[in-house]
């Protein structure tokens, strides 16, 4: 038997070359002549390409290349590269003996005689389909993280000017509201009030909208039968899309209901509706339908594991190229013209359907038209659950509780005294607080208060720790939450109900007849009495 060393040492170069070349597996090496017919062949390149070596061996390396690249003559460049600089290098598809492609690192290197001839070509090819998936996946889930923060640092940008834009509205609307009761009846004075009071109103749906896009909004969620909510907006929606444009319902005999707010699902069918109505200036047919789905754990959309309604918008119109799709949700981003839109439509839609514990994708092709899918979980005992919070949070209305004492907290000053001036236009008392730690000093010195409303957004003490702080010493003193930001969490207005920024003095009224208790004096006087607070 002949020992290895001996073995190698009795080989030609050309031998050890060969034995080299056959022992690698994960390349595809082998030669071309000068034309690019294959004359040697491989196991590694059979393993991966597909080809035995009788199969290949006399054929042109061409048939490697997709169709396209062969359109392009891709193959004879790469040799006229490879012969003038010295080597061809790239990544490309090619394609498979079965037909099928995989992704390529491929170099040519030129093989010359003594006298600079070209007598062929030595080819080297690299599997790389998995490696370029890989970092495919991983570049995807980079851009998604980045688009995720990118999106919640606007979101809490626009949480945040919505929020102080809601105080200066509550201010402008309140004040409006009380001297409309004082003004003269002149018509153009009337004329000049109406407007102001539209334009401030104008700006609530904007910090809605806002509000809605930062997921800071307040939603009252329940279980909604989408088929039933869309047959319901069916003049709504012919009236704002106009004869041109046709609506189709796809809606199965038997579906789950969503847990969503339908105020605000209504809301954003409407957005969509008119988005793809926008889409076709010629006119033409919407197409509205429902499915349900279940999503597995890990999967790739980013929703938690469940059932799921997915509520789908479809339009053949211009549709949109890459980088509109890219920022179409971002809030103030438009293509339409100047008035024409504010940008929050597809923003809204967005936060609510995240807000709701969902999730809003699009789909579109510039020419091909754009599928807009807005997905929600499906309502079950958690529907229930709500629906009592909610239902415990209203209690028995009062009809007439005569003058109260209300004690309003606040720390914008302007906020503060629009909400006392309201309170005194009905008839009650209003006493201002600040803080929070203001408010509870005013309580300690024995002042009778029936009522408290604060304002939930404050430094040092938030509302909500100002009324934990109130039912501890003061069981049943009610407290109202004042908020246009949905900061609080799930089953808070079970214990303590809200009022929504900015609030009309109707609403305010309206709060305080739902939650003063008519035993409200004696149950105060007792606490003042044995030292609670």
């Amino acid at each position: 038997m002949v020992q290895p060393d001996r073995l190698a040492a009795s080989l030609t170069e050309e031998g050890r070359y060969q034995l080299l070349i056959e022992a690698v597996t994960d390349c595809a090496i082998y030669m071309l002549g000068p034309t690019g017919i294959v004359t040697s062949w491989n196991p590694g390149a059979q393993r991966f390409k597909g080809y035995a070596p009788a199969e290949i061996i006399g054929q042109h390396f061409s048939r490697f290349y997709t169709e396209e690249d062969q359109k392009t003559g891709l193959p004879a460049r790469a040799l006229e590269i490879a012969e003038r600089e010295g080597k061809f290098e790239n990544e490309g598809w090619r394609v498979r003996k079965d037909g099928t492609r995989f992704w390529a690192y491929v170099v040519i290197d030129p093989i010359r005689r003594s006298s600079d001839e070209v007598i062929g070509f030595a080819k080297i090819t690299r599997d790389l389909t998995e490696r370029r998936e890989a970092q495919q996946k991983l570049d995807k889930t980079r851009e998604a993280l980045l688009h995720s923060q990118k999106m919640d640092a606007i979101g809490q940008l626009t949480g945040g000017i919505a929020h102080d834009f809601n105080n200066l509205l509550m201010v402008v609307i309140g004040s409006l509201e009380l001297m409309r009761k004082r003004l003269p009846d002149d018509p153009k004075l009337m004329a000049l009030h109406k407007n102001a009071v539209q334009g401030a109103q104008r700006g609530a749906t904007i910090t809605k909208r806002m509000l809605a896009f930062a997921r800071r909004q307040s939603l009252r969620r329940e279980a909604v039968d989408i088929a039933q909510l869309v047959h319901g907006m069916t003049d709504l929606l012919e009236r704002s899309l106009g004869p041109s444009v046709h609506i189709e319902t796809r809606f199965p005999l038997l579906i789950e209901r969503a847990l969503v707010d339908a105020n605000q699902l209504e809301m954003a069918v409407l957005n969509l509706t008119v988005n793809a109505r926008d889409a076709m200036p010629a006119g033409g047919r919407i197409v509205i339908a429902t499915r349900e789905e279940s999503i597995a754990a890990g999967d790739a959309s980013g929703l938690k594991p469940g059932r799921y309604i997915c509520l789908a918008v479809r339009d053949p119109g211009t549709g949109m190229d890459e980088e509109t799709l890219k920022r179409a949700t971002e809030p103030f981003f438009t293509t339409k013209g100047v008035g024409k839109g504010t940008g929050l439509g597809l923003s809204m839609v967005h936060g609510v359907a995240e807000q709701s514990g969902g999730r809003f994708t699009l789909q579109s092709r510039t020419g091909e038209g754009t599928t807009a899918e807005i997905w929600l979980p499906v309502a079950g005992t958690q529907a229930h659950a709500l629906d009592q919070i909610q239902r415990s949070a209203v209690g028995d209305a009062v009809v007439d509780h005569g003058s109260l004492v209300v004690l309003a907290v606040d720390d914008d000053a302007l906020v503060l005294t629009n909400t006392i001036a309201m309170l005194d236009d009905l008839g009650h008392t209003g006493l201002p607080a600040s803080s929070g730690q203001e408010a509870l000093d005013i309580l300690r010195r024995g002042d009778l208060v029936d009522v408290v409303i604060t304002d939930q957004v404050m430094p040092r003490m938030t509302g909500l720790q100002l009324a934990e702080a109130i039912q501890k010493a003061l069981p049943g003193l009610p407290v109202i939450l004042a908020t246009g930001y949905a900061e609080m969490e799930p089953g808070v207005e079970a214990r303590w109900p809200k009022i929504l920024k900015p609030f009309t003095e109707a609403e305010l009224a309206e709060q305080l007849a739902r939650i003063v208790p008519e035993t409200r004096k004696s149950r105060l006087l007792l606490n003042f009495r044995t030292g609670k607070i």
